[in-house]
């Protein structure tokens, strides 16, 4: 990958006005998911394609025309479509476990956005009754496992992954890819080990950490071993998710910034390794995509796992981040989700500052964090619209230069 140079990052691009054109993309709005008229058998690829999607290139740093966008969270109660078919489905389990309902609100944000990629509407902790641990998740608690794993004897609950029993997300990930039609990347997602293991041990939702925390000095043993059984059948997972039409993952570690970075080093780090090594052998063109919250104090470390983009929230700076990851690795982010509450303009401002910083190869458009409930979705329409305005413009004459972005 060939990234603009990290300690210029911010001022080598060139700007000048332009009006900001939305695409309009067809969308079938008469689809029966249930009948959808092919399904997809996708291995998994070992060579890279001219036909690979804008955001699929640019997490491979491969040259693009303008920087692919999508949004965290860009499927949810912030849209009012949503909110009503919510009525008549209250429950997220089983909106996030039908495969007609997770099409069809994945398709909500690329009907009326068109972002460049579409991630399947999911939950991290949809895979674990398939392995052993059933959980509910309750109006004001949020996920609730009734029996946590902190012993030897919990442990044997666990099991292999059962990947029949998670058959709603293959197929919904095939009809995601078929009615896409190639105009934006399918995105696949996993949590990692440790931020599974933090809902396992400690039950459900935390603030302190306090059981899964003293557990790597009180009963390590317990933990690696459940941390190891996570690895596998999150490996699994992914495979399964790119083999069903994902043509990119990412891994949330959004609790591994709650550890101080030597423990996180012990106690996450290995683990998400281990993942990408079995992943990169089997599906060795998937971007993976690494995202902590509250990444500031890891960067470094994250780099190190060998996931191919990291994901910056929005309290690093993204010239900073530049430097400190070098040209070698893609980056992605890292709008503050409150600018979407801010004036048009400033929202603007801010897209072609975090764009200017990041440079003209290896940077996907986002958030910092997921969009937050009660973000305008006029807000959001504008965000894409703007990504869509801006053009990396090829330097003219015989010396070697990087794209200047033009908007």
């Amino acid at each position: 990958m060939n990234s603009a140079s990290p300690s210029s990052a911010c001022s080598c691009l060139t700007w000048r006005a332009s009006s900001i054109v939305p695409v309009q993309l067809g969308f079938n709005h008469s689809t029966n998911y249930k009948s959808s008229p092919r399904r997809l058998q996708i291995a998994c690829s070992s060579s890279s394609s001219s036909s690979d999607p804008l955001l699929v290139k640019a997490a491979k740093g491969e040259p693009v025309s303008r920087p692919p966008a999508w949004m965290m969270r860009q499927a949810g109660r912030y849209m009012a479509v949503y909110r009503k078919l919510a009525e008549k489905y209250p429950s997220f389990r089983e909106r996030s476990e039908t495969t007609d309902l997770i099409v069809e609100i994945s398709l909500q944000p690329w009907e009326a956005f068109h972002p460049d990629g579409v991630i399947i509407f999911s939950d991290i902790l949809t895979p674990l009754p398939a392995f052993g641990v059933p959980f509910d998740i309750e109006e004001v608690r949020g996920p609730v496992i009734q029996s946590p794993i902190r012993s030897e004897e919990g442990l044997k609950a666990l099991h292999p992954i059962e990947l029949e029993k998670l058959q709603f997300v293959g197929d919904s990930l095939r009809i995601l890819r078929h009615e896409v039609e190639g105009h934006a990347a399918v995105l696949g997602f996993v949590g990692a080990p440790w931020t599974i293991a933090t809902y396992i041990v400690e039950g459900g939702t935390t603030r302190t950490y306090t059981n899964i925390k003293s557990m790597c000095h009180k009963a390590p043993q317990v933990l690696r071993a459940l941390l190891s059984h996570l690895t596998k059948a999150i490996s699994d997972y992914i495979v399964f998710q790119v083999e069903s039409g994902a043509h990119c993952i990412q891994i949330f570690d959004s609790w591994g910034g709650q550890l101080p970075p030597d423990m996180w080093d012990r106690w996450s780090k290995p683990y998400i390794e281990e993942i990408v090594n079995t992943v990169k052998n089997k599906c060795p063109e998937t971007p993976l995509v690494l995202y902590i919250n509250g990444n500031g104090g890891l960067l470094e470390r994250m780099k190190g796992t060998g996931v191919d983009v990291i994901g910056l929230d929005w309290t690093v700076d993204m010239e900073d981040g530049r430097k400190r990851l070098g040209s070698g690795i893609s980056v992605q982010g890292n709008v503050d989700p409150a600018y979407l509450f801010s004036p048009l303009p400033a929202l603007t401002d801010e897209i072609q500052r975090v764009v200017r910083c990041a440079g003209p190869r290896g940077h996907i458009l986002n958030l910092g964090h997921g969009v937050l409930v009660g973000t305008p979705e006029e807000a959001v329409a504008h965000f894409f619209e703007v990504a869509r305005s801006l053009e990396f413009s090829t330097p003219q004459g015989h010396v070697v230069e990087e794209p200047k972005l033009v908007v």
